[in-house]
């Protein structure tokens, strides 16, 4: 068995939902080679989540968005954990609803996805900052 571990820094992105994938490739073509096994991607942050979805239709991801702040609205009367900003609250239950991680097969060393499935950062925060993905592949 093969463990293949590495952690990326993702530079800060705006608010929205942005495709990773090329750059999670790259980062495990780099740690070494799995012939078969599973990948799991953990994003270190709680105002921030990964997802799989849409790769070609640019306007999936900005719908998702529209969705999620309609959903999750800034300035909730209700919401007490207020003093990070108006984004900070909505984006922690975003990205509880998102989730932290995933988990991938692989083969030949590259994720199996669908045609049209691409890896997602989900940005819930206007300035989030760098986030943190750390990738680990186990297999043979």
């Amino acid at each position: 068995m093969t463990v293949l571990q590495t952690e990326i820094r993702l530079p800060q992105m705006r608010r929205g939902f942005h495709l990773i994938t090329e750059i999670i490739h790259k980062a495990i073509d780099a740690e070494g080679h799995v012939e078969k096994g599973i990948c799991n991607l953990c994003i270190q942050h709680t105002s921030a989540s990964l997802t799989l979805n849409e790769n070609a239709d640019p306007s999936v991801r900005r719908d998702f968005e529209i969705f999620f702040n309609h959903l999750v609205p800034e300035n909730f009367p209700r919401f007490t954990h207020t003093y990070e900003g108006s984004d900070d609250m909505p984006a922690h239950i975003k990205a509880s609803i998102m989730g932290a991680t995933l988990n991938i097969p692989v083969k030949n060393n590259r994720l199996l996805l669908g045609t049209w499935q691409g890896i997602y950062l989900c940005e819930h925060r206007d300035s989030g900052g760098s986030r943190k993905i750390v990738i680990t592949v186990i297999g043979s």
